[in-house]
């Protein structure tokens, strides 16, 4: 998550430039870029809300009560699997969305 922070803080810190090649004809393209991968990197923050949300309501409803407590931990495997699967695939979705490179 610190990664998360770092990299949303250096993209916002840097943004005066690209901002200002907008208005420019031949430099313009850069801004459009630079504005499409922030707010796929915005869109992506959420879509992350987004799956954590998912795997707390998976995982709330495992039962470990009764004698498949083995089941419930090959659940729980499976389920953080596809949240680490699903947290990967984030950062190209929102891209993909965006139009951003």
């Amino acid at each position: 998550m610190a990664r998360r922070w770092v990299l949303t803080l250096l993209v916002t810190s840097i943004g005066p430039i690209p901002f200002a090649t907008m208005v420019n004809r031949e430099w313009g393209n850069t801004g459009q870029n630079y504005l499409r991968s922030l707010l796929a990197l915005g869109f992506q923050a959420f879509l992350i809300m987004i799956c954590v949300g998912i795997y707390a309501v998976l995982v709330e409803g495992i039962s470990l009560s009764g004698d498949n407590i083995s089941g419930a931990i090959w659940g729980c495997m499976g389920y953080t699997v596809l949240l680490c699967f699903t947290l990967f695939k984030t950062g190209s979705l929102a891209k993909s969305l965006f139009g951003a490179h």
